[in-house]
């Protein structure tokens, strides 16, 4: 038969409409699937039964005489309330049953996640390592990497609380034994009532009486209506060749389980034409409860995380419609192909559909239906391209905000973005949660919005900040930086504690415990001082790029004090925090490190270099060995990569140390998985990734 390499970077395609079998209607296979070659006018033919071509990938036997791909069955359990811990055990026993080489991979953080692990034993792993909103819902983009990333031959994305059956495993058997790159997805069937257990170890199906079911009675028990009523919660999506790419442009940040990614995903995947696109919606691989869709039409109810419940799936919306092909018909002449899977006996066959492209598809049966009525596209493509979150800058507060009223903020505007999504990264890696962005410009707003940060807008914030020319010293700066002392106090004054992080400080460890327990009546900074020895609270050499403010009546007061004498100076913040602080020429500093501010009695702590320096410190950006070595051996906590001109040298410097957590290329936080070589930084460019 004819094999295409799996290792090519587009497969295996070609544009239906031609002749040859792609324009027959049906095509039959002695006892296998046979896939449909993109770029020939023949079919791929497999071989009936346990017969295995020469020359086939061979699978090692598993236990019970049991051979096959190794399947990777990858899911985003909800906690509870949103989750049903009882329904997710039971959907998560199913997978287990399946036979062949199947393993569980639960992308979650939460102890239900972990708690389901441990019950069910060693082929059910939980792995946190991907991107998750501030509302705590999962990315589906992160979700479709990790799978991708897989040491497996086949991934498997499926709902936490959908069943499978053993038809499952069957159909994707068949379609291991090729090696050309395919998509198949199918819906499952809704389902009002399961009054089904697994019993001998998790083998059989049994009834509620005891009394073994077969997979066919499971089957044929089940109704023809299809789940999910316009969601996409009920889906089911494997492919094969993990590691090849799926889209041919970029995934947006779509946010699991809020609707629509997974239609996006299949009309992305048969758009880009690199794979094969089969669906299997005539065969019941999956069941799904009746009344999910409806328990999650509303998400996660109305509180202070969710007060409209429907932002999240509005979101999803809004980046289907801007985003891909899913909002705009393929033209159909030559337009990629989407073929169904039936069965006929026990023989499976393949069809194509009558139209080019999706139109017959089950996918259809829940059409890009928007909860208002109407075409989900069209009301789309009619709306502002603006996304707003309906929290505003106190909600966001309530919901971050530590065990002590602390919140760290950053505050950046568009030409800091990536440096800000890497600062935004690193902190998820180390699990602070109690941070805040304060956007200063309604770009950088939206792309906040859609990376799942809790930002506000400040709409007083300077319009004419340069792209490339706001570094330390220029107006640009000084605009900026007195933007960020009026909402420090802001936030303050509603009873908050304020770690003030600039995005280009790179945390190691979190530092806000340590500074908290300084104690009231402390305003702890960093030094700028760069000499080595001597006091490091001389004049102006307090940075405002990283400091830690208290709620209290000194801090206060002081802080109103250098918002005013900001106001009023032709300089950036920075002169204004030390000259009320300290005193003009350092009038009030105490010993080498502290000043006393006199009217309010508020102690200014300069911070140990050797825990926090900033980026003249030691040289330890250009130490041989590594910035992030030598840092170890000191014991940083966090590290300024201040004391460099320049936006692009800044990020440029930050990127080659590797103490950086974010690939703009595919918006994604960098994981212990991630392809790294995707990411690099060249010396004729300083801000450069592969597309």
């Amino acid at each position: 038969m004819l094999v295409a390499s799996r290792h090519g970077a587009h497969p295996r395609r070609r544009r239906a409409g031609g002749n040859g079998v792609a324009d027959e209607l049906a095509l039959p296979l002695a006892g296998g699937l046979a896939l449909l070659l993109a770029f020939v006018t023949a079919a791929a033919v497999l071989s009936g039964g346990d017969r295995r071509e020469e020359g086939d990938r061979r699978r090692p036997d598993l236990p019970g005489g049991a051979a096959g791909p190794r399947v990777a069955i990858f899911s985003a359990p909800l906690p509870p309330p949103d989750g049903s811990p009882a329904r997710q055990e039971l959907a998560v026993r199913s997978w287990l049953a399946l036979p062949g080489n199947v393993s569980v991979v639960l992308l979650a953080a939460h102890p239900s996640a972990h708690a389901l692990a441990g019950r069910l034993g060693g082929r059910v792993t939980v792995d946190a390592a991907i991107d998750i909103s501030f509302t705590g819902t999962p990315f589906f983009h992160s979700i479709v990497a990790r799978a991708q990333a897989a040491d497996s031959d086949i991934c498997v994305l499926v709902d936490a609380e959908i069943i499978l059956l053993p038809e499952t495993i069957t159909l994707l058997k068949h379609f291991s034994r090729s090696d050309l790159d395919w998509f198949v997805f199918s819906a499952s069937r809704n389902i009002s009532a399961f009054p089904y257990h697994l019993v001998d170890n998790g083998t059989q199906w049994a009834d509620e009486h005891g009394k073994q079911v077969s997979f066919k009675k499971l089957q044929e028990n089940q109704s023809d209506k299809w789940a999910g009523h316009g969601s996409d919660r009920g889906l089911i999506v494997a492919w094969n060749n993990p590691s090849t790419r799926m889209v041919a442009g970029v995934m947006p940040s779509f946010l699991n389980g809020r609707g629509v990614h997974n239609w996006w995903l299949i009309h992305e995947v048969l758009s880009s034409e690199t794979r094969l696109v089969f669906d299997a919606s005539n065969h019941v691989l999956g069941l799904y409860p009746e009344n999910f869709s409806e328990k999650r039409g509303t998400s996660t109810s109305r509180n202070v995380s969710n007060p409209d419940g429907s932002w999240e799936y509005d979101v999803n919306r809004h980046l289907a419609a801007v985003y891909g092909s899913y909002c705009y018909e393929l033209p159909r002449r030559n337009s990629p192909m989407v073929y169904k899977v039936v069965k006929q006996f026990e023989d499976y066959m393949f069809s194509k559909n009558e139209g080019p492209n999706l139109s017959n598809s089950v996918i259809n049966k829940e059409q890009n239906v928007h909860p208002e009525g109407g075409s989900l596209c069209e009301k789309e493509i009619s709306y502002s391209s603006a996304v707003n979150l309906p929290h505003s800058l106190e909600m966001l507060l309530e919901l971050v905000a530590d065990k002590n009223r602390s919140v760290v903020l950053a505050v950046a505007g568009a030409s800091y973005r990536d440096m800000l999504m890497s600062w935004v990264c690193r902190l998820r890696r180390l699990r602070v949660t109690n941070f805040v962005v304060c956007a200063l410009d309604q770009e950088t707003y939206e792309f906040s919005v859609l990376q799942g940060m809790p930002v506000s807008r400040d709409t007083l914030s300077p319009n004419n900040v340069s792209f490339d020319d706001c570094h330390f010293g220029t107006q640009c700066f000084q605009q900026v930086t007195k933007v960020k002392s009026r909402i420090v106090l802001k936030i303050l004054r509603l009873g908050y504690n304020v770690l003030l992080s600039d995005v280009d400080v790179y945390w190691f460890h979190n530092p806000v415990s340590f500074l908290h327990s300084l104690g009231p009546g402390t305003f702890a900074a960093q030094s700028d001082e760069f000499n080595q020895t001597g006091p490091i609270n001389m004049p102006r050499r307090l940075n405002s790029g990283f400091y830690y403010a208290r709620s209290d009546d000194a801090t206060i007061t002081a802080m109103e004090m250098i918002v005013k004498h900001a106001t009023n100076s032709g300089l950036s913040e920075q002169p204004s925090f030390y000259d009320i602080l300290c005193g003009k020429d350092g009038a009030n500093r105490i010993g080498d490190d502290r000043c006393l501010e006199p009217s309010t009695n508020l102690t200014v702590v300069f911070l140990s270099r050797d825990m926090f320096p900033n980026g003249a410190y030691g040289g330890l950006w250009e130490k041989k060995h590594g910035v992030s070595s030598a840092c170890r051996e000191l014991g940083c906590v966090i590290i300024h990569n201040n004391w460099v001109n320049g936006r692009r040298k800044k990020l440029h410097r930050q990127m080659a140390s590797g103490l950086w957590d974010y690939d703009p290329g595919s918006r994604l936080c960098l994981q212990n998985w991630s392809n790294a070589s995707r990411f690099s930084v060249q010396t004729d460019d300083p801000v450069s990734y592969d597309s």
